[in-house]
């Protein structure tokens, strides 16, 4: 795999989704894992209700919240936190406005080099949305999440986002 991102919807039906991207990430896990939980340095502040990913974090009590001037936005909650995987549920963005919810896996895989992670990412949606869970989310979603985690590899790899 060497470097390169494997990203897919693997499965779609009219009940939900799940997309799934692999990428290999020039860093050690522990390091990656740091990296991905630092979530306001690297998501893209256009996929933010405020406009900047500053405003994202996820907090002591597992809150993946946004600060907004007049409240806040509660994207997912943590789940599951251990040294190779976490785990939020959630519904991440305009999905956050349908009858969806999910789940968020984050991986953070030991390679023969210890100085690598492989990193896969997995958000499998259930639920209703006007026109079709899958059919109208299934790829925006993909796309979304495919972008955050070359970002994710980025920062982890270089300490910039871009």
């Amino acid at each position: 795999m060497a470097g390169a991102a494997h990203a897919e919807v693997t499965d779609s039906g009219a009940a939900g989704f799940q997309v799934r991207h692999v990428v290999e990430i020039a860093a050690p896990p522990a390091k990656v894992r740091t990296a991905a939980l630092d979530i306001g340095k690297w998501w893209n502040s256009s996929h933010t209700y405020s406009g900047d990913a500053k405003n994202l974090s996820i907090d002591a009590s597992g809150c993946f919240c946004e600060k907004l001037p007049d409240g806040f936005v509660r994207h997912m909650t943590l789940v599951y936190s251990a040294s190779d995987a976490v785990r939020l549920a959630g519904a991440l963005g305009p999905l956050a406005t349908t009858g969806a919810s999910g789940h968020l896996g984050l991986g953070f895989g030991k390679t023969s080099d210890p100085n690598k992670t492989q990193l896969t990412l997995t958000y499998d949606v259930g639920g209703y949305a006007k026109g079709g869970l899958a059919q109208t989310w299934a790829a925006p979603v993909d796309g979304v999440l495919g972008e955050q985690v070359a970002r994710l590899k980025a920062y982890a790899e270089t300490g910039k986002a871009q």
